[in-house]
Formats: C-alpha cells, sequence, structure tokens
C-alpha cells in the first residue's frame, strides 16, 4: 500500500465528521502501487476480512466497495459473484461508483499506531501536521503491521528504513510477534 486514509463515503452530505454523518458509511481508501500488489488481490483480502453474507445492521458500517472506473466495477462485480457461487449464500456487500471522500478527523487515523505511544511520537517528529502522518506511507506500513497484517520478519527487512529509535524498534516488533 502507498496510502491508507480512514473517512466517509458514499453519501451527499459535505463534509460530514463521525458525529454528523449524514447518509455516508465509514470507509478506507487506499492508494497502491498495481506493480506490488494487483487489485484482484486487494479485492480478495477485501472479502476475507468481513463477512459479506451479513446485512448491514446500519448505513453508517454497510460493507462496500467503491470503484473508479470500468474495469475495476468488473472486477468486483466478477469478484463477489464467485464469492456467492463459492458460499452458496447472497452477498449483501455493495459495489458502488466512487463519488468523494471525506477522511475522517485526525483521532480517527491509524488507529493500531496511536495505541503505540512510543511509536507515534516518533512518527510525529517526522510528520508533525496530522495530515502528513495521515498520508505517510511508513505510518500506513506501521499501522498495518501493529494491527496483524504482516509478519516480524517482513517487520525486520522493513524497519531500518522507518528512522525510529532503538526503544520504539523493540517496541514495534514486540507487538508485530504477539500477533503472530
Amino acid at each position: 500500500m502507498t496510502r491508507t486514509r480512514v473517512g466517509y463515503a458514499g453519501g451527499a452530505k459535505e463534509n460530514p465528521t463521525y458525529h454528523n454523518l449524514g447518509d455516508h458509511s465509514e470507509t478506507i481508501q487506499i492508494d497502491f502501487d498495481p506493480s506490488k500488489i494487483s487489485y484482484e488481490r486487494l479485492l480478495e483480502i477485501f472479502w476475507e476480512e468481513h463477512d459479506p453474507t451479513s446485512r448491514p445492521w446500519s448505513r453508517q458500517y454497510k460493507a462496500v466497495v467503491f470503484y473508479h472506473h470500468e474495469e475495476q466495477k468488473r472486477l468486483a462485480i466478477a469478484s463477489r459473484d464467485r464469492l456467492a457461487i463459492q458460499l452458496g449464500k447472497t452477498i449483501h456487500t455493495e459495489i458502488l461508483p466512487f463519488a468523494n471522500f471525506y477522511a475522517a478527523e485526525d483521532y480517527h487515523q491509524k488507529y493500531y499506531l496511536q495505541q503505540h505511544r512510543q511509536v507515534l511520537r516518533q512518527f510525529q517528529q517526522y510528520y508533525p501536521q496530522a495530515a502528513d502522518l495521515m498520508n505517510s506511507t511508513a505510518a500506513a506500513r506501521v499501522n498495518g503491521y501493529i494491527g496483524g497484517y504482516g509478519t516480524s520478519a517482513s517487520l525486520k527487512a522493513d524497519i531500518d528504513r522507518l528512522g525510529l529509535s532503538e526503544a520504539a524498534r523493540e517496541e514495534l516488533l514486540e507487538s508485530v510477534k504477539a500477533k503472530e
């Protein structure tokens, strides 16, 4: 991933907030390098990470894929249809055209990273502006590692490029090892 940001999409209300969401859904925006990971692989991960047969209990928390062009739409529909056949169940996850994305408030960004104060402080030294931290590729990668997406072996290969102190490196490595 190049960048991840959490926010709101799918509705008509301008500038939604967590406490005034309007008709939007909470979502994640993912920027990726297709030479490193394909859109198809991202869809596979998406389907694995939620129960697409579950009906949403609110618009705020519904599962949805927002596509940016016809090829993404085609791939999303094909992957959904394959999964429906495989599971033998109705898929309730929606596939909708992307219109607007509104970044969530700063305290919602990089949630897992925020739980590790020492590591977060290091990143805040590099990215003193909240928007820069939210848009940081390195912060997105570390947030993913802490969230359980990645191994300690892959983190060890990346960690020298993060510019962290020894104490922050140890905290990060311990956190990832604990999830394995």
